[in-house]
Protein backbone atom coordinates (compact mmCIF):
# COMPACT_ATOMS: atom_id res chain seq x y z
CA UNK A 1 0.00 0.00 0.00
CA UNK A 2 1.36 3.41 -0.74
CA UNK A 3 1.79 5.99 2.48
CA UNK A 4 -1.91 7.96 1.64
CA UNK A 5 -3.28 4.15 2.03
CA UNK A 6 -1.32 4.03 5.77
CA UNK A 7 -1.98 7.44 6.85
CA UNK A 8 -6.11 7.12 5.74
CA UNK A 9 -5.97 3.40 7.14
CA UNK A 10 -4.38 4.65 10.62
CA UNK A 11 -6.25 8.03 10.65
CA UNK A 12 -9.50 5.99 10.84
CA UNK A 13 -9.42 3.70 12.82
CA UNK A 14 -7.52 6.03 16.23
CA UNK A 15 -10.23 8.45 15.20
CA UNK A 16 -13.13 6.38 15.94
CA UNK A 17 -11.63 4.72 18.72
CA UNK A 18 -10.80 8.25 20.42
CA UNK A 19 -14.31 9.60 20.18
CA UNK A 20 -15.74 6.65 20.95
CA UNK A 21 -13.79 7.37 24.58
CA UNK A 22 -13.95 10.68 24.64
CA UNK A 23 -17.57 10.84 24.23
CA UNK A 24 -18.34 8.28 26.95
CA UNK A 25 -15.74 9.82 29.69
CA UNK A 26 -16.72 10.40 33.23
CA UNK A 27 -17.81 8.31 35.94
CA UNK A 28 -21.23 5.65 35.48
CA UNK A 29 -23.25 3.77 36.82
CA UNK A 30 -24.15 0.27 36.14
CA UNK A 31 -27.61 1.70 34.36
CA UNK A 32 -26.07 3.80 32.10
CA UNK A 33 -22.72 1.89 31.41
CA UNK A 34 -24.60 -1.48 30.76
CA UNK A 35 -27.94 0.44 28.61
CA UNK A 36 -25.92 3.03 27.33
CA UNK A 37 -27.64 7.20 27.41
CA UNK A 38 -31.32 6.53 25.68
CA UNK A 39 -30.71 6.39 22.10
CA UNK A 40 -33.54 7.00 19.04
CA UNK A 41 -34.46 4.63 16.38
CA UNK A 42 -32.25 5.48 13.72
CA UNK A 43 -29.08 4.89 16.20
CA UNK A 44 -30.57 1.68 17.68
CA UNK A 45 -30.74 0.87 13.84
CA UNK A 46 -27.55 1.23 12.99
CA UNK A 47 -25.85 -0.40 16.44
CA UNK A 48 -27.97 -3.32 14.96
CA UNK A 49 -26.78 -3.49 11.37
CA UNK A 50 -23.05 -2.79 12.36
CA UNK A 51 -23.48 -5.51 15.16
CA UNK A 52 -24.59 -8.10 12.30
CA UNK A 53 -21.88 -7.09 9.85
CA UNK A 54 -18.59 -7.84 11.00
CA UNK A 55 -15.51 -7.84 8.28
CA UNK A 56 -16.70 -11.20 7.63
CA UNK A 57 -19.68 -10.06 5.77
CA UNK A 58 -17.06 -7.32 3.78
CA UNK A 59 -14.29 -10.22 3.13
CA UNK A 60 -16.37 -13.31 2.56
CA UNK A 61 -20.05 -12.19 0.96
CA UNK A 62 -18.30 -10.98 -2.13
CA UNK A 63 -16.16 -13.95 -2.47
CA UNK A 64 -19.04 -16.14 -2.06
CA UNK A 65 -21.10 -14.01 -4.84
CA UNK A 66 -17.93 -14.73 -7.22
CA UNK A 67 -18.02 -17.92 -6.64
CA UNK A 68 -21.44 -19.13 -6.22
CA UNK A 69 -23.55 -16.17 -7.68
CA UNK A 70 -25.97 -14.32 -5.37
CA UNK A 71 -28.23 -16.82 -3.91
CA UNK A 72 -26.72 -15.90 -0.64
CA UNK A 73 -29.16 -13.61 -0.30
CA UNK A 74 -32.37 -15.76 -0.17
CA UNK A 75 -30.94 -16.39 3.58
CA UNK A 76 -32.16 -12.88 4.35
CA UNK A 77 -35.65 -13.44 2.81
CA UNK A 78 -37.28 -14.20 6.48
CA UNK A 79 -35.36 -11.07 8.35
CA UNK A 80 -38.21 -8.89 8.39
CA UNK A 81 -40.76 -10.93 9.26
CA UNK A 82 -38.36 -12.38 12.32
CA UNK A 83 -37.80 -8.36 13.15
CA UNK A 84 -42.08 -8.32 13.48
CA UNK A 85 -42.18 -10.98 15.14
CA UNK A 86 -39.73 -9.73 17.95
CA UNK A 87 -41.03 -6.42 18.08
CA UNK A 88 -44.38 -7.39 19.07
CA UNK A 89 -43.94 -9.97 21.01
CA UNK A 90 -39.91 -9.88 22.50
CA UNK A 91 -39.42 -6.37 23.06
CA UNK A 92 -42.15 -5.66 25.19
CA UNK A 93 -41.91 -8.06 28.00
CA UNK A 94 -38.04 -7.12 28.19
CA UNK A 95 -39.01 -3.40 28.98
CA UNK A 96 -41.71 -4.24 31.20
CA UNK A 97 -39.57 -6.30 33.49
CA UNK A 98 -36.72 -3.86 32.67
CA UNK A 99 -34.13 -6.04 32.15
CA UNK A 100 -30.46 -5.54 31.34
CA UNK A 101 -29.92 -8.83 30.10
CA UNK A 102 -32.69 -10.86 28.38
CA UNK A 103 -31.61 -13.68 30.71
CA UNK A 104 -33.09 -11.90 33.30
CA UNK A 105 -36.55 -12.71 32.20
CA UNK A 106 -36.04 -16.33 32.41
CA UNK A 107 -35.57 -16.85 36.48
CA UNK A 108 -38.55 -14.44 36.33
CA UNK A 109 -40.50 -17.17 34.13
CA UNK A 110 -38.71 -20.15 35.28
CA UNK A 111 -36.16 -21.01 37.91
CA UNK A 112 -32.33 -19.32 38.65
CA UNK A 113 -30.67 -23.19 37.03
CA UNK A 114 -32.31 -22.45 33.36
CA UNK A 115 -31.67 -18.59 33.42
CA UNK A 116 -28.02 -20.32 34.07
CA UNK A 117 -28.42 -22.62 31.31
CA UNK A 118 -29.31 -20.32 28.81
CA UNK A 119 -26.89 -17.97 30.01
CA UNK A 120 -23.93 -20.49 29.66
CA UNK A 121 -24.81 -21.60 26.43
CA UNK A 122 -24.73 -17.80 24.91
CA UNK A 123 -21.22 -17.34 26.65
CA UNK A 124 -19.80 -19.99 25.10
CA UNK A 125 -21.29 -19.89 21.73
CA UNK A 126 -20.52 -16.37 21.70
CA UNK A 127 -17.14 -16.33 23.10
CA UNK A 128 -16.23 -18.57 20.41
CA UNK A 129 -17.81 -16.35 17.73
CA UNK A 130 -15.49 -13.08 19.07
CA UNK A 131 -12.42 -14.90 18.72
CA UNK A 132 -13.81 -15.89 14.66
CA UNK A 133 -14.91 -12.64 14.69
CA UNK A 134 -10.78 -11.10 15.52
CA UNK A 135 -9.37 -13.92 13.52
CA UNK A 136 -11.40 -13.89 10.36
CA UNK A 137 -10.20 -10.42 8.87
CA UNK A 138 -7.19 -10.75 10.87
CA UNK A 139 -5.95 -14.05 8.69
CA UNK A 140 -6.93 -12.02 5.59
CA UNK A 141 -5.66 -8.71 6.38
CA UNK A 142 -1.88 -10.07 8.04
CA UNK A 143 -1.78 -11.77 4.39
CA UNK A 144 -2.08 -8.63 2.52
CA UNK A 145 -0.81 -6.32 4.19
CA UNK A 146 2.14 -8.68 4.96
CA UNK A 147 1.85 -8.35 8.97
CA UNK A 148 2.27 -10.68 11.38
CA UNK A 149 -0.66 -12.66 12.23
CA UNK A 150 -0.52 -13.29 15.71
CA UNK A 151 -0.03 -8.90 15.74
CA UNK A 152 -2.86 -8.22 13.83
CA UNK A 153 -4.98 -10.13 16.31
CA UNK A 154 -3.89 -7.96 19.22
CA UNK A 155 -4.26 -4.67 17.19
CA UNK A 156 -7.54 -5.45 16.52
CA UNK A 157 -8.40 -7.00 19.89
CA UNK A 158 -6.72 -4.21 21.95
CA UNK A 159 -8.23 -1.24 20.03
CA UNK A 160 -11.77 -2.87 20.96
CA UNK A 161 -11.16 -3.47 24.43
CA UNK A 162 -9.97 -0.22 25.00
CA UNK A 163 -12.70 1.76 24.17
CA UNK A 164 -15.39 -1.00 25.17
CA UNK A 165 -14.35 -1.17 28.40
CA UNK A 166 -13.33 2.72 28.83
CA UNK A 167 -17.08 3.36 27.78
CA UNK A 168 -19.77 0.43 27.75
CA UNK A 169 -22.73 0.33 25.65
CA UNK A 170 -23.12 3.75 24.96
CA UNK A 171 -19.41 3.72 23.59
CA UNK A 172 -20.08 0.59 21.11
CA UNK A 173 -23.28 2.77 20.16
CA UNK A 174 -21.17 5.77 19.23
CA UNK A 175 -18.58 4.42 17.71
CA UNK A 176 -20.71 1.78 15.19
CA UNK A 177 -22.74 4.74 13.87
CA UNK A 178 -18.82 6.23 12.44
CA UNK A 179 -17.61 2.84 11.85
CA UNK A 180 -20.87 1.97 9.68
CA UNK A 181 -20.55 4.99 7.83
CA UNK A 182 -17.26 3.97 7.17
CA UNK A 183 -18.59 0.48 6.17
CA UNK A 184 -21.09 1.19 3.67
CA UNK A 185 -19.82 4.68 2.68
CA UNK A 186 -16.89 2.31 1.48
CA UNK A 187 -18.52 -0.72 -0.28
CA UNK A 188 -20.08 1.53 -2.46
CA UNK A 189 -17.84 3.79 -3.31
CA UNK A 190 -15.79 0.41 -4.37
CA UNK A 191 -18.85 -0.57 -6.17
CA UNK A 192 -18.99 2.27 -8.52
CA UNK A 193 -15.27 1.89 -9.28
CA UNK A 194 -15.37 -1.66 -10.28
CA UNK A 195 -18.35 -0.94 -12.49
CA UNK A 196 -16.09 1.73 -14.14
CA UNK A 197 -12.96 -0.67 -14.48
CA UNK A 198 -15.22 -3.46 -16.35
CA UNK A 199 -13.60 -3.39 -19.65
CA UNK A 200 -17.46 -4.08 -21.32
CA UNK A 201 -20.64 -1.94 -20.78
CA UNK A 202 -22.42 -2.28 -17.67
CA UNK A 203 -25.64 -4.25 -19.61
CA UNK A 204 -23.04 -6.61 -20.80
CA UNK A 205 -21.73 -7.03 -18.07
CA UNK A 206 -25.37 -7.92 -16.59
CA UNK A 207 -25.96 -9.93 -19.78
CA UNK A 208 -22.25 -12.34 -18.93
CA UNK A 209 -23.40 -12.75 -15.17
CA UNK A 210 -27.03 -13.71 -16.04
CA UNK A 211 -25.72 -16.10 -18.74
CA UNK A 212 -23.44 -17.90 -15.70
CA UNK A 213 -25.79 -18.16 -13.17
CA UNK A 214 -24.40 -15.33 -11.09
CA UNK A 215 -27.23 -13.71 -11.12
CA UNK A 216 -29.03 -16.38 -9.13
CA UNK A 217 -31.44 -15.00 -6.96
CA UNK A 218 -34.27 -16.86 -5.97
CA UNK A 219 -34.39 -20.45 -6.17
CA UNK A 220 -37.93 -21.97 -5.39
CA UNK A 221 -36.38 -25.97 -5.35
CA UNK A 222 -36.39 -27.50 -2.06
CA UNK A 223 -33.81 -29.33 -0.92
CA UNK A 224 -32.98 -29.75 3.17
CA UNK A 225 -29.17 -29.93 1.95
CA UNK A 226 -28.95 -26.85 0.15
CA UNK A 227 -28.02 -23.92 2.52
CA UNK A 228 -29.70 -20.86 0.42
CA UNK A 229 -32.82 -20.78 -0.99
CA UNK A 230 -36.02 -19.86 -0.80
CA UNK A 231 -37.31 -21.89 1.90
CA UNK A 232 -34.41 -22.34 4.20
CA UNK A 233 -34.61 -18.10 3.85
CA UNK A 234 -38.21 -18.37 4.89
CA UNK A 235 -38.19 -20.70 7.20
CA UNK A 236 -35.30 -22.06 9.21
CA UNK A 237 -33.13 -18.66 8.60
CA UNK A 238 -36.04 -16.82 10.44
CA UNK A 239 -35.59 -19.12 14.05
CA UNK A 240 -32.28 -18.02 13.72
CA UNK A 241 -32.95 -14.86 13.06
CA UNK A 242 -35.06 -14.69 16.15
CA UNK A 243 -32.80 -16.29 18.10
CA UNK A 244 -30.21 -14.03 17.19
CA UNK A 245 -31.99 -10.72 17.82
CA UNK A 246 -34.56 -11.39 19.84
CA UNK A 247 -32.38 -13.81 22.66
CA UNK A 248 -28.63 -12.93 22.00
CA UNK A 249 -27.38 -9.96 24.35
CA UNK A 250 -25.12 -8.25 21.50
CA UNK A 251 -28.54 -7.89 19.99
CA UNK A 252 -30.41 -7.13 22.73
CA UNK A 253 -28.25 -5.23 24.28
CA UNK A 254 -28.36 -2.73 21.49
CA UNK A 255 -31.88 -2.11 21.52
CA UNK A 256 -32.04 -2.23 25.25
CA UNK A 257 -31.09 1.22 25.08
CA UNK A 258 -33.87 2.82 23.81
CA UNK A 259 -35.63 6.05 24.66
CA UNK A 260 -38.64 4.47 24.42
CA UNK A 261 -40.01 0.71 23.65
CA UNK A 262 -41.22 2.48 19.86
CA UNK A 263 -37.94 3.74 19.36
CA UNK A 264 -36.24 0.11 20.09
CA UNK A 265 -39.32 -1.36 17.58
CA UNK A 266 -38.21 0.86 14.92
CA UNK A 267 -34.64 0.47 15.14
CA UNK A 268 -34.81 -2.86 14.77
CA UNK A 269 -37.38 -2.81 11.83
CA UNK A 270 -35.02 -0.43 10.41
CA UNK A 271 -32.64 -3.27 10.24
CA UNK A 272 -35.13 -5.94 8.93
CA UNK A 273 -36.02 -3.73 5.49
CA UNK A 274 -32.53 -2.09 5.02
CA UNK A 275 -30.10 -5.49 5.66
CA UNK A 276 -31.31 -7.35 2.26
CA UNK A 277 -30.62 -3.62 0.51
CA UNK A 278 -27.42 -3.80 2.37
CA UNK A 279 -26.69 -7.94 1.64
CA UNK A 280 -27.60 -7.00 -2.31
CA UNK A 281 -24.94 -4.42 -2.61
CA UNK A 282 -22.45 -5.81 -1.67
CA UNK A 283 -22.95 -9.69 -3.41
CA UNK A 284 -23.48 -7.80 -6.19
CA UNK A 285 -20.04 -5.97 -6.77
CA UNK A 286 -18.69 -9.65 -5.67
CA UNK A 287 -20.53 -10.68 -9.14
CA UNK A 288 -19.00 -7.51 -11.38
CA UNK A 289 -15.75 -8.18 -9.50
CA UNK A 290 -16.50 -12.11 -11.50
CA UNK A 291 -17.17 -9.89 -14.64
CA UNK A 292 -14.06 -7.80 -14.50
CA UNK A 293 -12.15 -10.95 -14.04
CA UNK A 294 -13.67 -12.99 -17.41
CA UNK A 295 -11.53 -10.29 -19.18
CA UNK A 296 -8.56 -9.17 -17.25
CA UNK A 297 -6.64 -12.49 -15.59
CA UNK A 298 -6.91 -12.81 -12.43
CA UNK A 299 -4.06 -14.80 -10.25
CA UNK A 300 -4.41 -18.70 -10.49
CA UNK A 301 -4.38 -18.28 -6.24
CA UNK A 302 -5.84 -15.28 -5.30
CA UNK A 303 -3.93 -15.83 -1.84
CA UNK A 304 -0.62 -14.50 -3.24
CA UNK A 305 1.68 -15.29 -0.48
CA UNK A 306 1.24 -18.88 -0.91
CA UNK A 307 2.15 -18.48 -4.88
CA UNK A 308 5.35 -16.38 -3.78
CA UNK A 309 6.42 -18.95 -1.06
CA UNK A 310 5.70 -21.76 -4.42
CA UNK A 311 7.49 -19.48 -6.77
CA UNK A 312 10.78 -19.54 -4.17
CA UNK A 313 10.80 -23.63 -3.89
CA UNK A 314 11.61 -26.54 -6.14
CA UNK A 315 8.22 -26.22 -7.69
CA UNK A 316 8.63 -22.90 -9.29
CA UNK A 317 9.33 -24.66 -12.50
CA UNK A 318 5.44 -26.83 -12.09
CA UNK A 319 3.68 -23.47 -11.13
CA UNK A 320 5.11 -21.87 -14.39
CA UNK A 321 4.50 -24.55 -16.40
CA UNK A 322 0.74 -24.52 -14.68
CA UNK A 323 0.81 -20.52 -15.15
CA UNK A 324 1.33 -20.71 -18.69
CA UNK A 325 -1.18 -23.27 -19.24
CA UNK A 326 -4.03 -21.18 -17.19
CA UNK A 327 -2.94 -18.06 -19.49
CA UNK A 328 -3.84 -19.85 -22.85
CA UNK A 329 -7.16 -21.48 -21.29
CA UNK A 330 -7.81 -17.53 -20.08
CA UNK A 331 -7.41 -16.61 -23.67
CA UNK A 332 -9.85 -18.73 -25.25
CA UNK A 333 -12.61 -18.30 -22.27
CA UNK A 334 -12.15 -14.43 -23.06
CA UNK A 335 -13.02 -15.13 -26.38
CA UNK A 336 -15.77 -17.10 -26.04
CA UNK A 337 -17.20 -14.83 -23.87
CA UNK A 338 -17.14 -12.25 -26.50
CA UNK A 339 -18.65 -14.52 -28.92
CA UNK A 340 -20.92 -14.76 -26.68
CA UNK A 341 -22.36 -11.45 -26.06
CA UNK A 342 -22.55 -10.44 -29.82
CA UNK A 343 -24.39 -13.47 -29.97
CA UNK A 344 -26.97 -12.07 -27.83
CA UNK A 345 -26.91 -9.12 -29.25
CA UNK A 346 -28.22 -10.16 -32.57
CA UNK A 347 -30.68 -12.54 -30.98
CA UNK A 348 -29.19 -15.38 -31.91
CA UNK A 349 -30.22 -17.25 -28.20
CA UNK A 350 -28.97 -21.15 -29.34
CA UNK A 351 -25.58 -19.75 -30.22
CA UNK A 352 -25.06 -18.06 -26.99
CA UNK A 353 -25.96 -21.08 -24.82
CA UNK A 354 -23.84 -22.98 -27.30
CA UNK A 355 -21.02 -20.64 -26.19
CA UNK A 356 -22.25 -20.87 -22.73
CA UNK A 357 -21.18 -24.46 -22.64
CA UNK A 358 -18.11 -24.01 -24.20
CA UNK A 359 -17.26 -21.88 -21.65
CA UNK A 360 -18.03 -23.99 -18.71
CA UNK A 361 -16.14 -26.66 -20.05
CA UNK A 362 -12.84 -24.07 -20.63
CA UNK A 363 -13.93 -23.18 -17.24
CA UNK A 364 -13.82 -26.61 -16.01
CA UNK A 365 -10.16 -26.62 -17.35
CA UNK A 366 -9.10 -23.47 -15.82
CA UNK A 367 -10.48 -24.83 -11.71
CA UNK A 368 -8.64 -28.45 -12.98
CA UNK A 369 -5.15 -25.81 -13.23
CA UNK A 370 -6.30 -24.40 -9.80
CA UNK A 371 -6.15 -27.32 -7.87
CA UNK A 372 -2.71 -28.32 -9.16
CA UNK A 373 -1.53 -25.12 -8.22
CA UNK A 374 -3.12 -25.73 -5.10
CA UNK A 375 -1.81 -29.39 -4.76
CA UNK A 376 1.67 -27.82 -4.84
CA UNK A 377 1.09 -25.57 -2.37
CA UNK A 378 0.24 -28.32 -0.26
CA UNK A 379 3.23 -30.05 -0.87
CA UNK A 380 5.24 -27.11 0.05
CA UNK A 381 3.40 -26.42 2.99
CA UNK A 382 1.39 -29.40 4.47
CA UNK A 383 -0.07 -26.24 6.82
CA UNK A 384 -0.81 -23.98 4.18
CA UNK A 385 -4.57 -23.01 3.44
CA UNK A 386 -5.71 -23.47 -0.09
CA UNK A 387 -8.91 -22.17 -0.22
CA UNK A 388 -8.69 -18.11 -1.61
CA UNK A 389 -12.75 -16.99 -1.79
CA UNK A 390 -12.38 -14.63 1.34
CA UNK A 391 -9.17 -12.86 -0.96
CA UNK A 392 -11.04 -12.34 -3.90
CA UNK A 393 -12.43 -8.81 -3.25
CA UNK A 394 -9.43 -7.63 -1.05
CA UNK A 395 -6.67 -8.71 -4.12
CA UNK A 396 -9.09 -6.96 -6.55
CA UNK A 397 -9.06 -3.79 -4.47
CA UNK A 398 -5.16 -3.80 -3.88
CA UNK A 399 -4.15 -4.30 -7.77
CA UNK A 400 -6.52 -1.95 -9.28
CA UNK A 401 -7.99 1.09 -7.12
CA UNK A 402 -6.25 4.21 -6.66
CA UNK A 403 -4.56 4.93 -3.90
CA UNK A 404 -6.08 6.61 -0.82
CA UNK A 405 -9.27 4.22 -1.35
CA UNK A 406 -7.38 1.47 -1.06
CA UNK A 407 -6.78 2.63 2.55
CA UNK A 408 -10.22 3.16 3.02
CA UNK A 409 -11.34 0.20 2.21
CA UNK A 410 -8.87 -1.99 4.77
CA UNK A 411 -10.20 0.91 6.92
CA UNK A 412 -13.97 -0.38 6.35
CA UNK A 413 -12.82 -4.12 7.07
CA UNK A 414 -10.98 -3.33 9.88
CA UNK A 415 -14.10 -0.81 11.36
CA UNK A 416 -16.29 -3.66 10.51
CA UNK A 417 -14.00 -6.18 13.06
CA UNK A 418 -13.93 -3.65 15.34
CA UNK A 419 -18.02 -2.92 15.28
CA UNK A 420 -19.03 -7.08 15.62
CA UNK A 421 -16.34 -7.52 17.76
CA UNK A 422 -17.15 -4.25 20.66
CA UNK A 423 -20.80 -5.34 21.23
CA UNK A 424 -20.00 -9.25 21.60
CA UNK A 425 -17.55 -8.14 24.50
CA UNK A 426 -20.13 -5.78 25.77
CA UNK A 427 -22.47 -8.28 25.97
CA UNK A 428 -20.27 -10.76 27.46
CA UNK A 429 -19.40 -8.76 29.99
CA UNK A 430 -22.86 -7.80 30.56
CA UNK A 431 -23.78 -11.50 30.58
CA UNK A 432 -21.11 -12.43 32.88
CA UNK A 433 -21.63 -9.59 35.34
CA UNK A 434 -25.64 -9.93 35.67
CA UNK A 435 -26.53 -13.44 35.42
CA UNK A 436 -23.28 -15.22 37.03
CA UNK A 437 -21.49 -13.03 39.14
CA UNK A 438 -24.44 -10.72 40.66
CA UNK A 439 -26.85 -13.13 40.44
CA UNK A 440 -25.10 -16.34 42.35
CA UNK A 441 -21.58 -14.96 43.04
CA UNK A 442 -21.66 -11.88 44.94
CA UNK A 443 -25.09 -10.51 45.26
CA UNK A 444 -24.38 -7.67 48.19
CA UNK A 445 -21.79 -5.60 46.34
CA UNK A 446 -22.64 -1.77 45.42
CA UNK A 447 -22.98 -0.26 42.40
CA UNK A 448 -19.55 0.68 41.57
CA UNK A 449 -18.46 -2.71 42.02
CA UNK A 450 -20.30 -3.94 39.44
CA UNK A 451 -19.44 -1.53 36.68
CA UNK A 452 -15.43 -2.23 37.85
CA UNK A 453 -16.48 -6.35 37.12
CA UNK A 454 -18.53 -5.72 34.18
CA UNK A 455 -15.26 -4.04 33.09
CA UNK A 456 -13.07 -6.83 34.21
CA UNK A 457 -15.20 -9.34 32.39
CA UNK A 458 -15.11 -7.35 29.40
CA UNK A 459 -11.65 -7.48 29.02
CA UNK A 460 -11.32 -10.91 30.03
CA UNK A 461 -13.72 -11.91 27.46
CA UNK A 462 -11.56 -9.52 24.55
CA UNK A 463 -8.23 -11.37 26.00
CA UNK A 464 -10.12 -14.87 24.96
CA UNK A 465 -10.58 -13.84 22.12
CA UNK A 466 -7.40 -12.88 21.14
CA UNK A 467 -6.20 -15.58 22.30
CA UNK A 468 -8.52 -17.97 20.34
CA UNK A 469 -8.02 -16.28 17.31
CA UNK A 470 -4.42 -16.50 17.84
CA UNK A 471 -4.63 -20.26 17.91
CA UNK A 472 -7.98 -20.65 15.48
CA UNK A 473 -7.40 -22.87 11.71
CA UNK A 474 -8.84 -21.44 8.79
CA UNK A 475 -12.60 -22.65 8.04
CA UNK A 476 -14.18 -23.84 4.74
CA UNK A 477 -15.93 -19.92 4.22
CA UNK A 478 -15.69 -17.62 7.23
CA UNK A 479 -19.08 -16.22 6.72
CA UNK A 480 -20.99 -20.00 6.96
CA UNK A 481 -18.51 -20.89 10.26
CA UNK A 482 -20.32 -17.62 11.92
CA UNK A 483 -23.39 -19.12 10.96
CA UNK A 484 -23.04 -22.45 11.83
CA UNK A 485 -21.42 -21.78 15.12
CA UNK A 486 -24.89 -19.64 15.77
CA UNK A 487 -26.98 -22.63 14.29
CA UNK A 488 -25.76 -25.02 17.25
CA UNK A 489 -26.45 -23.05 19.86
CA UNK A 490 -29.45 -20.35 19.08
CA UNK A 491 -32.07 -22.88 18.49
CA UNK A 492 -32.18 -24.42 22.37
CA UNK A 493 -31.73 -21.01 23.58
CA UNK A 494 -34.54 -19.76 21.39
CA UNK A 495 -37.20 -22.47 22.48
CA UNK A 496 -36.23 -21.71 25.93
CA UNK A 497 -37.51 -18.08 25.15
CA UNK A 498 -40.44 -19.69 22.91
CA UNK A 499 -41.64 -21.82 26.05
CA UNK A 500 -41.12 -18.98 28.29
CA UNK A 501 -43.45 -16.70 26.03
CA UNK A 502 -45.81 -19.23 24.57
CA UNK A 503 -46.38 -22.09 27.02
CA UNK A 504 -47.35 -20.88 29.86
CA UNK A 505 -48.25 -24.18 31.48
CA UNK A 506 -44.58 -25.60 31.20
CA UNK A 507 -42.22 -25.23 33.91
CA UNK A 508 -39.10 -24.70 35.07
CA UNK A 509 -37.97 -28.49 35.59
CA UNK A 510 -39.58 -29.14 32.36
CA UNK A 511 -37.64 -26.51 29.52
CA UNK A 512 -34.76 -27.29 31.62
CA UNK A 513 -34.15 -31.09 30.76
CA UNK A 514 -35.66 -30.12 27.56
CA UNK A 515 -32.89 -27.85 26.57
CA UNK A 516 -30.20 -30.30 27.42
CA UNK A 517 -32.10 -33.24 25.52
CA UNK A 518 -32.21 -30.56 22.71
CA UNK A 519 -28.49 -29.48 22.97
CA UNK A 520 -27.51 -32.84 22.85
CA UNK A 521 -29.95 -33.62 20.02
CA UNK A 522 -28.27 -30.63 17.77
CA UNK A 523 -24.80 -31.79 18.18
CA UNK A 524 -25.41 -35.78 17.45
CA UNK A 525 -27.32 -34.24 14.36
CA UNK A 526 -24.67 -31.86 13.07
CA UNK A 527 -20.96 -34.13 13.89
CA UNK A 528 -23.52 -36.89 12.22
CA UNK A 529 -24.45 -35.10 9.23
CA UNK A 530 -24.31 -37.00 5.95
CA UNK A 531 -23.37 -40.77 8.27
CA UNK A 532 -26.23 -41.17 10.17
CA UNK A 533 -26.55 -42.83 13.48
CA UNK A 534 -28.06 -47.05 14.10
CA UNK A 535 -29.51 -47.03 10.52
CA UNK A 536 -30.99 -44.14 10.15
CA UNK A 537 -29.69 -41.35 7.70
CA UNK A 538 -29.98 -37.65 7.33
CA UNK A 539 -28.19 -34.49 5.00
CA UNK A 540 -29.36 -31.06 6.27
CA UNK A 541 -28.40 -27.55 5.51
CA UNK A 542 -27.04 -26.37 9.09
CA UNK A 543 -29.90 -23.75 8.99
CA UNK A 544 -32.27 -26.13 10.22
CA UNK A 545 -30.66 -26.96 13.12
CA UNK A 546 -32.45 -23.88 14.08
CA UNK A 547 -35.78 -25.02 13.68
CA UNK A 548 -34.68 -28.54 15.07
CA UNK A 549 -33.91 -26.98 18.25
CA UNK A 550 -36.19 -24.94 18.95
CA UNK A 551 -39.17 -27.45 18.52
CA UNK A 552 -37.31 -30.08 19.81
CA UNK A 553 -36.91 -27.76 23.45
CA UNK A 554 -41.00 -26.95 22.86
CA UNK A 555 -41.42 -30.60 22.25
CA UNK A 556 -39.66 -32.55 25.17
CA UNK A 557 -40.93 -29.55 27.35
CA UNK A 558 -44.40 -30.39 27.10
CA UNK A 559 -43.68 -33.86 27.01
CA UNK A 560 -41.40 -33.63 30.13
CA UNK A 561 -43.69 -31.74 31.82
CA UNK A 562 -47.12 -33.78 31.02
CA UNK A 563 -44.98 -36.55 32.65
CA UNK A 564 -44.60 -34.78 35.74
CA UNK A 565 -46.92 -35.67 38.34
CA UNK A 566 -49.55 -32.32 39.45
CA UNK A 567 -48.74 -31.29 43.43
Amino acid sequence: MSTLDWIVLFFTLISIAAFGIYKTRGKKNLETYLKGNQNNWWTIGLSIMATQASAITFLSTPGQAYEDGMRFIQFYFGLPLAMIIISVSFIPIYYKLKVYTAYEYLENRFDLKTRTLTSLLFIIQRGLAAGITIYAPAIILSTLLGWNLTFTNIFIGVLVIIYTVSGGTEAVSITQKQQMAVMMGGMILAGIIVIQLLPISFGEALHVAGKMDKLNVVSFEFDLADRYNVWSGMTAAVFLFLSYFGTDQSQVQRYLSGQTLSQSRMGLIMNGFLKIPMQFIILFIGVMVFVFYQYIQPPVIFNQVQTEKLRQSKYASELEALEDQYRVSFESSRASYQEMLAAIEQGQEERADQLKTEIRTIKSEQNQIREEVKSLIVQNDPAAETRDTDYVFMRFVMDYLPPGIVGLLFAMIFSAAMSSSSSELNALGSTSTIDLYKRSINKQADDRHYVLSSKAFTAFWGLGAILFATYASLFENLIQAVNLLGSLFYGTILGIFMVGFFMKWIKGQAVFIAALLSQALILVVHFKNGVGVLGFHWDIGFLWYNALGCISVMAFGAIIQLGIPKK
